[in-house]
């Protein structure tokens, strides 16, 4: 005996003579319905196998973010702009550098109050529009021919410059786009700004009134300190302008005496880039507050993130997580603190997590899973459609043997 015919003794699968076999009208429509059926269920499986879908996993971060990109959109339609100011503290209250460069930067825009309740931006939201000075495409187009026209003056190339001048107290690489930024980095650095004339970001700004119930759109990217601290947006700004020289404990009094309406809405709130699936919950989210000395203020616990994507690309960003209170400021309780801890206005306080969150895009299963399911869906379904085949013929041929 040959080695075929030792190998033949093992066949299992054998096949059936067409002379024993009997073709049926049922059997024919349970082989049809056993394909369909076949591969309706072989493609579902395919797609839910090969499906993305996100696998997190959370471990203890070993090393410190550098920083923090904090991108914001908030509009508050009851404080003009001219009397709001950005600024940041550390943990301790100290004044921290927002980092202003051509990467990051912090736009104001003079927003007005709709007869049906919608707001509307006083001018093109540009770039060219820093500090709100442009309101109309004729403003631009007249600020477009004055700059053309002095383009030879060496302080109209200043004005020109996509990164402003600090006038010697910005950072290395800082750029001081509108006459408060340099207000701010004067104040970081504890000079005094007594005369704003010889600054040309304050002159640009100085010719802009301000309608009765106007509001202000602030948005902006700023680069914050991963050591936690706030962003502050509050009433501020104009007691630089009333009191160049600097506030007596007066001065201080009255400006804390005066009530603000703080209601805001955040169009937008980012700890970082944007990645798919993300979650951001104060996004679009108003608040209205009727207390004139009230302090809104957010609680961020921010969570450094890694997201992976299914080519291997990452993007560094944060998730968040954040509660709210409402603290009611005391007139005249200044005492002992700095003149914007205690006063009206929208604060957000941050910490940085210890725990790191690595999100990871990942097959739903992949193609063992799939050929594994393709071989349990063939056989399962051959079989038991063979079963209902026989049961049928049995009964079919019991019967006309009755009839006999």
């Amino acid at each position: 005996m040959d080695l075929k015919d030792r190998l033949k003794r093992f066949d299992t699968h054998s096949p059936v003579s067409k002379e024993f076999r009997v073709y049926t009208v049922q059997g024919a429509v349970l082989s049809i319905v056993t394909l369909v059926f076949v591969g309706y269920l072989v493609t579902a499986d395919f797609f839910f196998n090969f499906q993305v879908t996100l696998q997190e996993k959370v471990h203890v971060n070993a090393s410190s973010p550098s920083g923090i990109e904090l991108e914001f959109d908030v509009s508050l339609p009851d404080v003009p702009c001219s009397k709001l100011s950005i600024d940041a503290n550390d943990p301790n209250g100290q004044k921290q550098s927002l980092h202003l460069d051509t990467d990051h930067h912090v736009w104001k825009h003079r927003i007005t109050l709709l007869p049906n309740g919608h707001r509307q931006l006083l001018g093109e939201r540009s770039k060219l529009e820093l500090g709100s000075t442009l309101l109309t495409e004729k403003d631009l187009e007249v600020k477009a021919e004055e700059l053309q026209n002095a383009k030879d003056n060496s302080e109209s190339r200043t004005e020109m410059t996509p990164c402003g001048d600090c006038y010697g107290a910005g950072e290395e690489g800082e750029c001081c786009k509108s006459c408060e930024d340099v207000k701010r980095a004067y104040k970081r650095r504890g000079w005094s700004l007594r005369d704003t004339s010889g600054v040309s970001q304050c002159r640009r700004e100085s010719g802009i009134a301000e309608a009765e119930g106007e509001g202000c759109n602030v948005h902006g990217v700023v680069a914050l300190s991963s050591g936690g601290g706030n962003l502050h947006i509050a009433p501020g700004r104009d007691t630089e302008a009333n009191f160049p020289g600097g506030m007596n404990i007066f001065d201080a009094l009255l400006q804390s005496f005066h009530q603000w309406n703080v209601s805001h809405q955040i169009h937008k709130l980012r700890f970082g880039k944007d990645y798919p699936a993300g979650v951001y919950q104060l996004d679009g989210e108003t608040r209205t507050i009727t207390d004139g000395y009230g302090m809104y203020q957010y609680y961020f616990q921010v969570v450094p993130t890694r997201y992976t994507f299914l080519n291997g690309t990452t993007i560094q960003t944060h998730q968040y997580s954040v509660t709210e209170h409402l603290r009611h400021v005391s007139p005249g309780s200044n005492r002992g603190y700095s003149l914007n801890s205690r006063m009206p206005g929208i604060f957000f306080f941050y910490e940085v997590s210890p725990l790191h969150v690595d999100i990871m895009e990942v097959y739903q299963k992949g193609w063992i899973a799939f050929l594994t399911s393709v071989c349990a869906i063939v056989g399962g379904v051959v079989t038991i459609a063979g079963l209902i085949d026989h049961v049928i013929f049995s009964r079919q041929h019991s019967s006309r043997e009755l009839m006999r």
